[in-house]
């Protein structure tokens, strides 16, 4: 039977009974499904243009949309040939190109982001070592392998080197090729002394004909939940030559950790499937950063991976389902070094992949890379590090001790679980502005197109702006006694117009209901009960904190005073707030650089303590503290108290009641 797939006009063969949600994977078409495929979110929205699906109803859709055709992809089963209509705002795009540097608070480059960890050298992991070799004779006929060891012995000072043994088969052909010279590439390998003093030993991977000294490089990789960021890195250069970012493909069975690790287990391929999507997107990220940098993939010999537990565990093809199960062990905290071609990644044999290592369950590699990129580890402040994301992460401390957990704020801030929510992308809405003194509200949408739905910035900033104005009260709910012409009673109970059908991309109007701002809400007092508890850990508060530096992409887009408006983040001086980006990218490049930053990191991973949040009566009693807007206790947030104040104090808008 055939699917027609509107407006990209492809048709394609498919097989009775199969799920329109899997067949349109096949074609590398990715709805967005914050749900895993469940049928709650409802975002995985598409049209029946010819032809017909057999699909129920999904919860979050209303009768009127049913009768015009609309489907949940994940809920329809193929049952003949069909033409499907795909809006913009179902789709997640292909690639992620839209960068943004915090409005407020202040960004830190990389140099000084080096100043933050203080001591590093330049000394990466491989080394490439040209050597001419004597021509063997009859005087001097020791083995291919023994000479070449001998010079690099001789000349550059490398004792007890160890053998890969799979540069073994080529090697007589590979000396000569060029008159016994060659460059071996080799690597700092750990002995077998063990962990707790760890000796690097050198070992040769390679061997190349001729002097390619010049082309030494390393692959960084960033293993997120809804993306997937890698930088080749050029290691004589001492600099990332491309940077290329792309939606993990994943995302097509769940946008978060614990969707995954329920597919993963829950079918007999899951686990192979999850491994094999993240792996051809790792690919694809990697072919396009070596299409931009201009170099040859075989030149690639190094590769270095931080992600969370969960995305550690299936790109190395291990079974993630314990890990949401008490009492939540992974199955392994520290992975040994693996060749790279192993798990599917279109490198060389020689090249091999260092995965960060893992603190607990829910705090991986990525936040142990922040850590090590902020040199938090090394410095006395006491700092609260955070990336604000689906499984958000929190740590606390400095070199003497760290405390770390792991937030389930949910779906919200990826645009999850949203009636209008989206990933941030072209049309999504991420500033909305209400003039008190005319009522018109304004919005602004990354790329200038227009509006599709709300991104998680966009969440916090409309949110805030809205309390300001009186329009949600401090429970986060619609006024809907404020006046405003912006507020009606809706399908899905009171919501407020944020963008008219008439300037929206789908010409329906895009708003925020009760339900949004409740899962807003829940999501923002997950992050901040999980400050508060590590804090009350060490009976600490939050003047104690010297810095606060905020990680993730989704910092990138994040406005510190709206943040702080709804109680996402704590009152303190906004010269606190430092944005380092990407962290987990930028501590996979350090550690490409650095050998002396993989016993680092591992260093930091011991240093940090988990603190389990899910029965943790203290977080449970800042959890129900943290359901109002800003907060319960106002003490908390002296300064946005009396700015709400005063803003409900000034004129309003006609017919807006502050």
């Amino acid at each position: 039977m055939k699917l027609k797939i509107l407006p990209d006009n492809i048709t394609i063969e498919v097989a009775a009974g199969m799920n329109l949600l899997d067949a349109l994977s096949q074609v590398q078409i990715a709805l967005d499904n914050s749900c895993g495929g469940e049928g709650i979110c409802g975002q995985c929205r598409v049209q029946i243009r010819e032809g017909g699906i057999e699909a129920e109803q999904g919860p979050r859709q209303s009768n009127e949309e049913y009768e015009q055709g609309w489907r949940q992809a994940c809920l329809a089963t193929l049952s003949a040939d069909v033409a499907i209509f795909i809006p913009e705002d179902s789709r997640l795009e292909r690639e992620v190109i839209y960068q943004r540097i915090a409005p407020s608070g202040q960004y830190l480059t990389d140099a000084q982001i080096a100043r933050l960890n203080p001591g590093w050298q330049f000394d990466p992991p491989l080394k490439k070592y040209f050597v001419e070799l004597p021509i063997p004779t009859l005087k001097d006929n020791i083995s291919d392998l023994d000479r070449l060891l001998r010079e690099l012995r001789k000349h550059h000072g490398l004792r007890k080197v160890s053998v890969d043994f799979p540069i073994l088969p080529n090697l007589p052909e590979l000396l000569r090729q060029d008159h016994f010279r060659v460059t071996a590439t080799v690597a700092e390998v750990k002995g077998e002394e063990g962990s707790q003093s760890p000796r690097r030993r050198p070992k040769l991977i390679r061997v190349e004909p001729g002097d390619t000294r010049s082309r030494h490089y390393s692959f960084a990789v960033d293993i997120g939940t809804t993306t997937i960021s890698g930088q080749i890195l050029d290691l004589n250069k001492k600099k990332p030559l491309a940077t290329q970012t792309q939606y993990n493909a994943q995302v097509r069975h769940g946008a978060d950790v614990i969707s995954r690790i329920v597919y993963a287990g829950s079918r007999p391929d899951g686990l192979a499937t999850l491994q094999r999507l993240v792996v051809e997107t790792i690919n694809h990220v990697l072919a396009e950063a070596v299409k931009k940098s201009k170099i040859q993939l075989d030149n690639i010999s190094h590769l270095s991976a931080a992600g969370n537990t969960t995305m550690t565990h299936l790109l190395l093809g291990l079974n993630p389902r314990w890990l949401r199960m008490q009492p939540y062990t992974p199955a392994m905290n520290q992975a040994p070094p693996v060749r790279a071609k192993d798990l599917g990644i279109k490198v060389g044999p020689w090249a091999h992949l260092y995965t960060f290592p893992s603190v607990a369950s829910y705090v991986g590699g990525d936040i142990v890379a922040g850590v090590l990129a902020a040199g938090i580890y090394k410095r006395s402040p006491l700092t609260l590090y955070i990336d604000i994301g689906t499984n958000g992460e929190i740590v606390l401390g400095n070199r003497d001790w760290m405390l770390t957990a792991s937030c389930s704020a949910g779906p919200a801030f990826e645009g999850g679980g949203i009636k209008h929510g989206m990933h941030a992308g072209p049309g999504a809405i991420e500033r909305f502005t209400l003039d008190r003194r005319t009522g018109e509200a304004r919005v602004a949408t990354i790329g200038h197109h227009p509006a599709l739905g709300l991104c998680g910035s966009g969440m916090i900033n409309t949110a805030a702006e809205l309390l300001r104005a009186g329009v949600i009260d401090p429970n986060g709910k619609v006024n809907l006694h404020c006046g405003s012409p912006l507020v009606r009673e809706g399908e899905d109970g009171p919501e407020v117009v944020i963008a008219p059908a008439g300037q929206t991309a789908s010409g329906q109007d895009i708003t925020l209901t009760d339900l949004d701002l409740d899962n807003l809400l829940r999501a923002k007092a997950a992050m901040y009960a999980g400050y508060h508890t590590l804090l009350q850990h060490v009976g600490l508060n939050f003047e104690a904190v010297q810095e606060v530096l905020i990680a993730g992409a989704f910092g990138n887009y994040l406005d510190i005073e709206n943040a702080i408006t709804i109680g996402l983040l704590p009152d303190l001086d906004r010269n606190r707030f430092k944005f380092i980006g990407n962290g987990s990218l930028l501590g996979a490049r350090l550690v490409s650089l650095s050998n002396a930053l993989l016993d680092d990191a591992e260093h930091a991973a011991r240093l940090m303590t988990n603190v389990e949040l899910s029965d943790n009566p203290i977080f449970m009693d800042q959890y129900m503290a943290a359901l109002f807007l800003p907060h319960t206790d106002q003490k908390l947030f002296p300064g946005i108290a009396r700015r709400i104040q005063e803003n409900r104090g000034e004129s309003a808008a006609p017919g807006v009641h502050p």
